[in-house]
């Protein structure tokens, strides 16, 4: 892949770790240091990076109205290249919805239903999971300083699609043996993506998420994830916050709140640190 974008996936296969908010605040982080930022979401049909930028009720009428076509799931077919030729630029544009937290957003689909089992479909290995890099190469690269992609929260061909196009992971982590284990697991599938198809995915940034530093046990578990994974530790860790969650209710990241709490703030702060090692790794200058 030879393409000046930088590319990024939020991937653990385990729900409920904190990817979509990653890939969010992640966004919003480095938009406000001057890049041009698409999020995608292909985590399922719930829509949850809308609902995280207050946009879902426009991606909903959408789609009650029958305006939903092209949609995220349609790039995947293999009719693709054909409608965006038919439909020119709009073919990308009628996909992508402004925020009001300077970043793009491509957002989820219910034909993100049947999309595993489509591409199961297809024989040919290679052709089955780069899809959505070929799309990326041939129509958002040019648009874009950097795209996070926001990855279901299981091992399927989606999100073989979104490791094989982004070719970086982000892994957000909570402290707990379980979330260790996937840790372990995730790059132990990195290995075997390119023992198999020499296809090289490194894991740019594993990001420990909602810690609790009053505890014994996350502060045991942030130094051991700290010593496992020295080379893809995030230099701050995401503390727990209520205010993310509160902000995400009401459709927005905690960038956008007018009085953050003290632990927004330290959100704000780290995942501003933390935008800033990504873009290094995502260059290959750290």
């Amino acid at each position: 892949m030879s393409t000046t974008t930088k590319r990024a996936a939020t991937f653990l296969d385990k729900g409920g770790t904190g990817k979509t908010t990653s890939a969010a605040h992640l966004g919003v982080a480095l938009a406000e240091a001057g890049e041009d930022v698409l999020l995608i979401d292909l985590a399922g049909k719930q829509g949850d990076l809308a609902k995280h930028f207050g946009v879902w009720e426009e991606v909903q009428e959408q789609i009650d109205e029958g305006d939903d076509w092209p949609n995220i799931s349609t790039v995947f077919a293999e009719e693709w290249d054909q409608i965006a030729t038919k439909l020119g630029d709009a073919a990308v544009e009628s996909l992508i919805i402004e925020t009001d937290e300077g970043v793009d957003l491509i957002p989820a689909h219910p034909g993100l239903d049947s999309l595993d089992a489509d591409l199961g479909n297809i024989d040919d290995a290679r052709e089955r999971y780069s899809r959505l890099e070929q799309f990326l190469n041939e129509y958002i690269d040019d648009r874009y300083d950097t795209v996070i992609i926001d990855l279901p929260g299981l091992t399927n061909n989606v999100s073989y699609n979104g490791l094989w196009a982004t070719k970086h992971v982000i892994a957000p982590v909570e402290m707990g043996p379980f979330e260790s284990e996937q840790a372990a697991a995730l790059r132990s599938d990195l290995k075997k993506i390119h023992d198999r198809f020499d296809v090289a995915v490194e894991l740019a940034m594993v990001l420990p998420n909602k810690v609790d530093r009053r505890t014994n046990l996350a502060n045991e578990y942030l130094e051991a994830f700290g010593e496992d994974y020295a080379d893809a530790i995030a230099p701050a860790h995401v503390p727990v916050s209520q205010d993310i969650r509160n902000a995400a209710d009401d459709g927005q990241t905690v960038f956008a709140l007018e009085e953050p709490s003290t632990t927004a703030e330290r959100a704000r702060e780290a995942f501003l640190e933390n935008a800033t090692a990504l873009q290094r790794r995502l260059d290959g200058s750290a």
